[in-house]
Formats: C-alpha cells, sequence, structure tokens
C-alpha cells in the first residue's frame, strides 16, 4: 500500500511538472505572439497620428508662402486678414491660426485676441529663427491640449518678417479613438499622456523615467511590473476600461517628439495557456489511470491464478485424466488452426500468380502494335539508305526511337494498372493522341484494307489525362475494330471527336457489332481464339480501367446500320497545368 502512494505522489508531481512547463511554454508563445500584433496596431496608431499632424504642418508651410500673410506683415488691413485665416481654419478643421510679427505680437488670427503677445515657447523661437517648429501644450482659453506648428515667413531679402502658427485641437483628434482596442496613448518628453484613446488616462505622468504612470492627483490604484522574456508585463488596477494584467510596448515618434505607448490584454495568453496545460495535464492523468487500472487487473488476474493453480494441485487422478484428454484436443485444434493458416496462405500465392498470368498477357497484347511500326520503320529505313536519302532514314530511325520509348512507357502503365497506382495526370491533347495511334495502326489498319475517316480538328483539344495510357486506349480499340472487320465487305472506320461539357472521342466501324455488351469490357471476355496471337480478352478491360483513372468513361453499343461504335468521354482539361 505505501508503494502504491509512494508512486502516485511521483506521477502526480511529475504532470504538476510537465503541464507547468508546457503553461510557460505557451503562455511565452503567446506573449511574442501578442508582442508582434501590438507593434503593428501601435504602428499604426502612430503613422495615423503623424498623419494626421503632419497635414497642418504642411498647412503652416502653405499660408507661409500666401500673399495675404505677407499683406498682413506689411501693414494690411487685420479685418481682411482675420477673415482669410477664419476661412482657412474653419476648411482644415485648425483650432486657431495665427500670424505673428518678429515681436511675437499677433497681427491676425482666426479665434485669438489681435495685438497680443504670444508666449516665449520653443515652436516660437524656432520658427522666428528661420526653421520649421513643432510643439503642445494648451491654447487657452480654447483648449487644454493643442499640438502647433510654426513656418517662418521670409521677405524678398530673405529675412525672417514673421510666422505662422496653426494650432490643432488634440481633443478632436483623439475623440475617433475612444474606447477602441488596445489602449493606446502618446507621452511628450516629460512623461505626460497628451493623446490617448482612453480619456481617464490625459495627463497621467511618468516620473523621472520611473515604470508605469501616475495621476495628476497622486498614486491611484495598485501597479506592479516584471519583465518576462523580454515583454515588459504591467499589474494594474485602473479602472474597468483598462486591462488587469497587460503587455507593455513602446514606440519612439521624433517626427512629433513624442513616444507611442499600448497596452495590449494578456489574459487571452494566460487562458490559451491554461487550457493547453490542462489538456496535456487531463492526458498524463488519463494514461496514469489506464496504466493503473491494467496493473490491477494484471495483480487480480495472478493472484486468481494462482489459487486455481493450488486447486489443480489438488485434483485427483479423475482430473489428471480429463486434463490429458483437454490437451489432446487443444493439440487437435492447434493442428487444425495451422491447416488452415496455410490453405490460406496458399490462396494469397495462387491470387499473386493469377496476376502475374494477367499481366504477362496484357503486356504480350498491348507490345504487338508498337513492335509492328518498329519493324514498319526499319524496312523502310533500309529502303531509305540503299537510295541515298540518309535524311529519310534518319527521321524513320528516331521514329523508331520514338516507338522504344513507347513501349518502355507502355509497360510502366501496364504494371502500374496491375498494382492498382497511378500515373500523375495531366493536360493532354486529345487530338494528338488520335493522331499518334492513327500514326501507329497505319500499317495494321492498310494490311487489313481497313479505310479510315478521320478529320483531324485544326487545334489542339486538352482533357485530363495521361498521353501514353490514353494513346494505349485508342490504339486498342482501333486494332479491335479492324480484328472486328475480317470479314466485313466494308471495311471503314470512323474516328470523331465531339466537345462540350466533356471531350467524346466515337469509334465507329463496319463490323459484326458486339454480341454481348454489357460484358465486352469484363477481363478476358473475346470472340477470338483463345490462346491464339489475336489476344486473351484483356485489351478492352485495361482501357476500361485507364479510362476510369481519368475520371471519364468508355461505352460500347451497337449501331442501327450494322456495326459497333465505341465512346470514349473525357473531362476537359482547361483548368489544368499542361505537362513539361
Amino acid at each position: 500500500m505505501r508503494r502504491r502512494a509512494v508512486t502516485l505522489t511521483i506521477f502526480l508531481i511529475t504532470v504538476l511538472a510537465l503541464s507547468g512547463g508546457v503553461w510557460r511554454f505557451a503562455y511565452l508563445q503567446g506573449l511574442d505572439q501578442l508582442s508582434a500584433r501590438g507593434q503593428a496596431d501601435l504602428s499604426l496608431a502612430s503613422d495615423r497620428l503623424v498623419g494626421q499632424l503632419q497635414r497642418y504642418r504642411d498647412l503652416a508651410v502653405f499660408l507661409a508662402d500666401h500673399p495675404q500673410v505677407e499683406a498682413v506683415l506689411r501693414g494690411a488691413s487685420p479685418q481682411a486678414g482675420q477673415a482669410f485665416l477664419q476661412k482657412i481654419a474653419d476648411k482644415s478643421a485648425a483650432l486657431d491660426v495665427q500670424v505673428i510679427d518678429t515681436r511675437r505680437v499677433v497681427l491676425a488670427s482666426s479665434r485669438s485676441a489681435l495685438n497680443e503677445t504670444v508666449l516665449d515657447r520653443r515652436f516660437v523661437r524656432r520658427a522666428l529663427g528661420g526653421a520649421l517648429g513643432w510643439g503642445h501644450g494648451p491654447d487657452m482659453p480654447l483648449t487644454d491640449r493643442a499640438y502647433f506648428h510654426a513656418a517662418p515667413v521670409f521677405n524678398d531679402l530673405g529675412r525672417v518678417e514673421g510666422a505662422v502658427i496653426v494650432a490643432t485641437d488634440l481633443n478632436g483628434i483623439d475623440y475617433d479613438w475612444r474606447g477602441s482596442n488596445p489602449a493606446a496613448f502618446f507621452t511628450d518628453d516629460n512623461g505626460v499622456v497628451q493623446i490617448a484613446n482612453r480619456s481617464e488616462l490625459l495627463f497621467w505622468q511618468r516620473k523621472n523615467g520611473a515604470v508605469g504612470l501616475t495621476p495628476p492627483q497622486g498614486a491611484w490604484g495598485e501597479f506592479s511590473a516584471v519583465t518576462v522574456k523580454g515583454h515588459e508585463i504591467w499589474n494594474m488596477k485602473w479602472g474597468p476600461y483598462l486591462p488587469d494584467t497587460a503587455l507593455h510596448l513602446t514606440q519612439s515618434l521624433p517626427v512629433i517628439g513624442m513616444t507611442g505607448e499600448v497596452l495590449l490584454d494578456t489574459g487571452p495568453a494566460r487562458r490559451l495557456a491554461w487550457s493547453q496545460s490542462a489538456a496535456v495535464a487531463a492526458l498524463c492523468l488519463a494514461f496514469g489511470a489506464l496504466l493503473f487500472l491494467a496493473t490491477e487487473r494484471r495483480r487480480t488476474l495472478f493472484e486468481v491464478n494462482t489459487r486455481l493453480e493450488r486447486q489443480v494441485a489438488k485434483r485427483t487422478a479423475a482430473l489428471n485424466a480429463s486434463n490429458t484428454e483437454l490437451r489432446r484436443e487443444a493439440t487437435e485444434r492447434e493442428e487444425a488452426q495451422a491447416a488452415l493458416r496455410r490453405a490460406q496462405a496458399d490462396l494469397v500465392q495462387a491470387g499473386k500468380l493469377s496476376a502475374l498470368g494477367q499481366m504477362s498477357a496484357g503486356i504480350s497484347h498491348e507490345l504487338n502494335q508498337p513492335l509492328m511500326a518498329i519493324r514498319s520503320f526499319a524496312e523502310n529505313a533500309v529502303q531509305f539508305m540503299e537510295r541515298g536519302k540518309f535524311d529519310r532514314a534518319s527521321e524513320n530511325l528516331t521514329r523508331i526511337s520514338q516507338m522504344a520509348a513507347r513501349m518502355a512507357r507502355i509497360i510502366q502503365n501496364l504494371r502500374a494498372f496491375a498494382r492498382q497506382e497511378s500515373v500523375p495526370q495531366t493536360r493532354v491533347d486529345v487530338a494528338r493522341a488520335v493522331a499518334s495511334a492513327v500514326e501507329m495502326t497505319h500499317g495494321y489498319l492498310q494490311a487489313a484494307g481497313v479505310s479510315l475517316d478521320y478529320a483531324a480538328p485544326a487545334g489542339p483539344i486538352w482533357v485530363r489525362g495521361g498521353e501514353v495510357r490514353l494513346g494505349q486506349v485508342f490504339v486498342n480499340l482501333i486494332s479491335n475494330a479492324a480484328d472486328a472487320m475480317t470479314e466485313s465487305r466494308i471495311k471503314k472506320l470512323s474516328i470523331v471527336i465531339e466537345t462540350g461539357d466533356v471531350v467524346s472521342v466515337r469509334f465507329c466501324d463496319t463490323g459484326p457489332g458486339i454480341e454481348m455488351p454489357d460484358k465486352v469490357f469484363d477481363p478476358f471476355y473475346t470472340t477470338k481464339t483463345v490462346g491464339s496471337d489475336s489476344g486473351m480478352g484483356l485489351g478492352l478491360s485495361i482501357s476500361y480501367g485507364i479510362v476510369q483513372s481519368f475520371g471519364g468513361d468508355i461505352r460500347g453499343s451497337n449501331l442501327d446500320r450494322g456495326g459497333a461504335m465505341f465512346s470514349v468521354q473525357l473531362e476537359p482539361g482547361d483548368e489544368m497545368e499542361s505537362s513539361i
């Protein structure tokens, strides 16, 4: 009992350690993904803010060269300048537009009083010094948060004679962001929050470079910060609209003199880590329970077997005789089972030999026509060489090489068919496949006295299939048609290609027709003499399997006027990639 308790304790400690490791790994993975997504969100918000503020900088630069502003600086009527600036402010949604001279006195403004001196701020000094200036701060009594762009105005001699100041109300900029996720805010060089999509964070400050933020009225809520594998995690109680635990990310924005910051809720990452850890723990506990049950079952069986052995030892001589009989019956049963296994093995071997015999017959049947073509090309090549037509002889030798390669590919496809394998399907030109089959069987048709009626289409017709195996099907149908018309008075073979939802290739002959159309595609079904050179009835069966592997169909029927028609229907191959 004590040993079981120790084993159970060690197992539970192991499961706890493994679950803890899975939790930490999943949590760190979640933080990495959250950081990547947060950086993207922060970059998007930063770019949006910079873009909104930069258009007011461009407005200040534009107004600095405007004739109306130059007229105001040269003593023109302030009312005309004020009306112009008011119109500009209304169209651009600027808070205020001012024109000041070198003494910082307001000469014209869209909203401010005239002849007042503006505060001596850094952006004003930069503009009056001949450079672009920007900054933020209150613009009382208009708003407590404003962003300023100041552009210098130069006279004809290149000297600064004043400046244009464009003020932007930050309340209007971040108003549209309120409540969006995640929580984002922008702090100035002093660590004060100037822009935020959470209004409760405005004017919070990071004092002396410390971590976290402090509200203007002092400490508020609990706060602590930890670093987890390079990630800064804030634990805070800052209200219902901010996460209790958040990943803190920053991005410097020197163009506007601020730093973008974002707080991402780590709750989903923790929940995902807990779920994965719980799943691992549950799996380990389930495995442990099964192992415990198996161990208990084995122990119980051992105890039962021990008791039974003790009882058997006390049996009488009569029971020993019964045991001997049982052992004899068991031996006979084992011998019967062994005999059954041997019979099953013999049946499997017989099936293999039957399949090998079927493939041997198929190879002999399918290679007959290419060999005839090779023989014809070889005889013609000899005649061309005797006549000195070496170019024609070279062409025939090239065709012989092509026929040999095609024979090798036919053997490969036959082996694949017997093993129920499939060669990758490509986009095949069915017109080219028919033309190739006609070319291969041309001599055979002439020898049989068969006339061919076939009009090749003007362009390619693409279907789904394999070039070699599709040509094999067509060669089988053409040669079978020629064999069927041996005793016919009129020997004519027609080949027609029709397009539509499916591509259909029809082979019509003038032979006696099909005796049993429903069995014509069965293996070993043939109207020819079995065992002769004409074949064993495997050609149409193999062709049927090839077409079915392409997703098509092949049918045989009798024509009303006499003869047989075989129709091969194939799927169009317009959407498939062409073979290389």
